[in-house]
């Protein structure tokens, strides 16, 4: 009786060895789904740290798992330039030319700080710096004369004791042909009442028109590369609202533009 009955518990009992291989699976499935969220990543440096873990959780330290040949996304633009480069180097013509484009931004920058040096010295040595000023940018090298000290009020001839001033730029930019140069006229927005001036256009134009003359006295200054325009009352650098605002506005600028902007990209 006792044999029957140990029997019977002995087949009530639950067969649990089915839950090895499940978990087995449940582990490879993790594994799996952690290497698909991994490589969906594109970050080659987590993925082979995960790599790793995984080796050593089923090797023991073995590598049957490759490691990743990912490229990082940020390192990507720069491999592929560098490809292009390694693959398309330039020619002999292109270094060349590329070569000439430095060399003359080299002298052009040389030129244009050496010229407002000149000029700034100039400026030191006769007291004239409420009445000059220059500036180099990008661009162009600007020099800005406040009207006052070439004209009289309301007039284009330039005053005979500004005559030094003219003759002296003109020697300065003589020194350093090859350059388009601008001179530019402008005024406050006071209306002017004159007959010979219709309108601010009128005498802006004029005065630099004058100055420009003057500037080409000198031989050694190429006619073609100049020219003049007058802005009149429509680009200020100061407020309209104050006399001393007006003062700055009433001024000849002269414009020396580089031949090669700074902003253009030599190839490298």
């Amino acid at each position: 009786m006792s044999k029957k009955k140990r029997h019977e518990d002995h087949e009530e009992h639950i067969d649990e060895t089915w839950l090895i291989p499940y978990a087995d699976l449940l582990t490879l499935l993790l594994a799996l789904f952690i290497i698909l969220f991994a490589s969906s990543q594109l970050d080659s440096k987590k993925y082979d740290s995960i790599m790793h873990s995984l080796n050593n959780a089923f090797t023991g330290g073995e590598a049957p798992f490759a490691m990743s040949n990912l490229i990082p996304v940020n390192n990507a633009a720069n491999s592929t330039k560098n490809n292009d480069k390694n693959q398309n180097p330039p020619t002999k013509e292109e270094s060349q030319t590329e070569s000439q484009l430095a060399a003359k931004l080299q002298k052009e920058e040389k030129d244009l700080k050496e010229l407002k040096q000149s000029m700034d010295a100039f400026i030191k040595e006769n007291n004239m710096s409420e009445q000059l000023t220059t500036k180099l940018d990008n661009e162009k090298l600007t020099i800005t004369i406040s009207d006052r000290a070439l004209f009289d009020s309301g007039s284009a001839n330039i005053k005979p004791e500004s005559q030094k001033l003219a003759t002296s730029m003109s020697n300065l930019l003589g020194q350093y042909p090859g350059y388009q140069v601008e001179v530019a006229g402008h005024t406050d927005n006071i209306p002017i009442h004159r007959a010979d001036f219709e309108t601010n256009w009128d005498l802006s134009a004029k005065r630099a028109v004058n100055f420009m003359k003057i500037l080409l006295t000198n031989t050694k200054i190429q006619p073609a590369s100049y020219s003049s325009v007058g802005y009149g009352e429509y680009r200020p650098i100061s407020s309209n609202d104050t006399t001393e605002g007006r003062a700055k506005n009433r001024r000849v600028e002269v414009s020396i533009l580089r031949n090669i902007k700074a902003t253009d990209e030599i190839a490298k």
